[in-house]
């Protein structure tokens, strides 16, 4: 029993378990978001409109709404591997901004929000219902909670958050630097280039996120 040849095979077969578990979660977790995800994206929209003007006593702005989305889907790709939205953004002089809302933001109108032109082409967003948080992990509803209470304050200002994002979401800061208005690779979050990272000098949160990418490639291949 303490021959050390049975010792290792009997970890590498524990590590082999192991990673194959984690694959199944990411893979039931990605099966979950791609079902979801419009659900998702809506029902946190109607969160952050209700929730910021609850604490501000102000309607949520575009650029609020885009920085929030943004800390949410990158802090939780950076801690577990998996982004909660899975957004696209682009890396705009302000931050990060997601292409699909940016694009759409004139006529955006769900059953649970609605985008609203004012003046000086600003927008406000207009909670129309109730969010239904059953589709966030705990984490995730953690997170959302955390970032309004950080941010949604009567005296606080946009260029807080704008900053934050510039300092906080490095996948933001070196698409910025290679090109303005570029679109955010994900995996930029991450320190260094993971793809050439031998395996086991990856951390969990770049592991996850490895088997999460091929696991979603392999799901539009169907």
């Amino acid at each position: 029993m303490n021959d050390p040849n049975h010792i290792s095979i009997i970890k590498n077969l524990t590590k082999r378990v192991i990673k194959n578990i984690r694959k199944l979660v990411i893979g039931k977790k990605l099966n979950r978001m791609i079902a979801y995800q419009k659900e998702k994206l809506d029902n946190a929209i109607c969160f952050f409109a209700i929730e910021h003007r609850r604490l501000s006593q102000k309607p949520l702005t575009q650029t609020y709404l885009y920085k929030y989305l943004a800390f949410l889907d990158f802090d939780m790709m950076e801690e577990t591997g998996v982004p909660a939205l899975d957004l696209e953004y682009k890396a705009m002089e302000r931050g990060p901004v997601p292409i699909p809302l940016y694009n759409e933001r004139h006529n955006k109108k769900t059953d649970l929000y609605e985008f609203k032109e004012q003046e000086g082409n600003i927008f406000t967003i207009e909670p129309k219902g109730t969010p239904n948080l059953d589709y966030f992990s705990d984490m995730e509803k953690e997170k959302m909670v955390a970032l309004v209470h950080k941010y949604a304050k009567r005296y606080s200002r946009t260029n807080e958050i704008c900053e934050d994002s510039h300092k906080q979401i490095l996948a933001w800061k070196r698409a910025f630097s290679q090109k303005k208005d570029s679109i955010i690779d994900n995996k930029l979050q991450f320190g260094g280039d993971i793809l050439s990272k031998k395996e086991q000098d990856l951390t969990r949160a770049e592991e996850n996120y490895l088997t999460y990418m091929v696991l979603k490639s392999t799901s539009k291949c169907r």
